[in-house]
C-alpha cells in the first residue's frame, strides 16, 4: 500500500477530504521521526514501538577490491508489534 492509497482509504472510511487526512498522515509521520531523532521510543496502543537502535562503528570489505573499510556508526530504527497486531496477522 502505497502513502496515496493509505490517504485515501482514510478518507473514504471517514468521510473527510484527502487534502485533510494527507495533513494528518504526514504530521503524524513527521511527529514519529523527530521523536525518534531524538533518541525516543514511540510506543503506539494496540499497534505496537518504533524503537531507535545504534549500532557502532565496524570494519567491513569493499565487495568489489576486497579492501578493509571502516563503515561508520549509525542509529536505525526497528519495529515491535504488539500482541494484538501480531495476533491479527497469524489469525
Amino acid at each position: 500500500m502505497t502513502g496515496n492509497e493509505l490517504v485515501e482509504k482514510i478518507a473514504s472510511s471517514l468521510s473527510l477530504t484527502k487534502a485533510d487526512v494527507k495533513k494528518t498522515v504526514d504530521a503524524l509521520f513527521a511527529e514519529i521521526g523527530d521523536a525518534a531523532a531524538k533518541g525516543e521510543e514511540i510506543a503506539i496502543s494496540g499497534f505496537g514501538k518504533f524503537v531507535p537502535k545504534k549500532r557502532p562503528a565496524r570494519d567491513g570489505r569493499n565487495p568489489a577490491t576486497g579492501e578493509v573499510m571502516t563503515i561508520k556508526a549509525a542509529t536505525n530504527i526497528s519495529f515491535k508489534p504488539a500482541k494484538a497486531l501480531k495476533d491479527k496477522l497469524n489469525g
